[in-house]
């Protein structure tokens, strides 16, 4: 009896220790200034951000600055140089968006503050057993970084034009051939064209298995010739016979919209729909995926080591976890962007948040959704992009 009262009291005095932390924190992060450098190439996002930081401010006294970025491969540089120099605090990042290569280049510079995501009280409303919020690109998180949305890569296509989508790369090819320039894809190291490139190489290469392993730099040459030779059948047949590439994803979403092409794609799920919504694609656009899957992964949030504000940076990435915050974002009238909670672990009321949510015509089944690849190991994606610039770049 004695030792059940003593482990009781263990108990409880471990559950009033996290949450006296947690308060802590929250105290501590009061009157702090979060630096979140996070892409801004899309207006949904940016307003997004901007509501977000009213909602922290207004909660928990702390100021988000949204610091605009085109590339977080130039953060990641910026944070590098500051250790270099022994800028050990006062770091000009206090919270960045990011994911797959760059978060292994932080990890492995030891440029990251933590482990902290296991602190933030909304993790207990994630499933903390699904691989994809504990591996980013098949690099372990390890509670550096803290989950902030789904993505897949997803593929839309004008119904009135293209009635039959090609779902898989070598029927878009035979499109392609009977009707010419009606596709593209953006340059890497654009992350859209990357991605579309590592699409290409699961579906032309033989065994995929070696590509959720580290490169081998001695075999990238054979591993990677099928995925050439289909670029180099591919290209010519593109929007503007591949002698030019689009910005983005954005400027796909035009070029569709002008009726300039009749297929293109997102890393969100909901993009096209979302786009519905707002007017900026007609309403005969179906997505659709691959019958082998596509590309799916999860963004993150992370703490540079050297942030003053990491206290209030830990409460802005707790807040982006809430439910309330995850059914705005998932929200077609305001982003889009799938949520990261596990949606069994929330009350009924926290439910009903995206329960009012609908979606369109051009919403993906549940069926695609679940039809994910895995992202290749972090370490191929330098080699992919130098090797493409090398053949393609003009």
């Amino acid at each position: 009896m004695r030792l059940i009262i003593v482990l009781v009291t263990a108990l409880l005095s471990m559950i009033s220790h996290a949450a006296s932390t947690w308060s802590e924190v929250e105290q501590q992060a009061k009157g702090q200034t979060v630096y979140f450098n996070a892409w801004a190439g899309a207006d949904n996002i940016n307003a997004y951000i901007r509501w977000a930081g009213e909602q922290v401010e207004q909660r928990y006294g702390v100021k988000l600055e949204h610091v605009k970025i085109n590339d977080t491969a130039n953060v990641v540089s910026r944070i590098l140089a500051e250790k270099v120099s022994g800028r050990t605090n006062g770091g000009s990042v206090d919270l960045m968006w990011v994911n797959g290569e760059n978060f292994r280049a932080l990890k492995e510079a030891k440029l990251l503050y933590g482990p902290y995501s296991q602190h933030l009280p909304n993790m207990a409303l994630t499933d903390e057993n699904n691989p994809a919020l504990l591996y980013d690109f098949t690099l372990p998180v390890d509670g550096y970084e803290s989950p902030w949305g789904g993505a897949q890569l997803t593929f839309y296509h004008d119904s009135k034009r293209l009635p039959q989508a090609p779902k898989s790369m070598a029927k878009l090819l035979s499109y392609l051939e009977k009707q010419p320039g009606l596709f593209t894809y953006p340059v890497p190291p654009s992350f859209y064209g990357a991605t579309f490139i590592k699409q290409a190489l699961l579906e032309t290469i033989s065994d995929s298995e070696q590509l959720y392993q580290p490169v081998n730099k001695q075999t990238f040459d054979k591993v990677t010739a099928g995925l050439w030779a289909y670029l180099d059948k591919l290209h010519p047949l593109m929007w503007r016979r591949g002698q030019s590439f689009p910005s983005g994803s954005g400027q796909m979403q035009q070029l569709l919209n002008d009726g300039e092409l009749s297929i293109a794609f997102s890393f969100n799920p909901n993009d096209p729909a979302a786009a519905i919504e707002q007017g900026l694609l007609p309403d005969s656009v179906r997505s659709y995926v691959h019958q082998s899957g596509t590309v799916g992964n999860t963004h993150f949030l992370a703490i540079p080591f050297n942030s003053d504000s990491s206290a209030a940076a830990m409460v802005v990435a707790n807040f982006m976890l809430s439910p309330e915050a995850q059914a705005r974002k998932a929200d077609l009238a305001y982003w889009g962007d799938p949520t990261v909670l596990a949606l069994d672990k929330l009350s009924n009321e926290q439910q009903q948040l995206f329960a009012k949510q609908q979606g369109n015509s051009a919403s993906l089944s549940a069926a695609d959704r679940a039809n994910v690849r895995g992202e290749p190991h972090a370490t191929w994606v330098a080699l992919l992009e130098a090797e493409w610039l090398r053949r393609y770049s003009r």
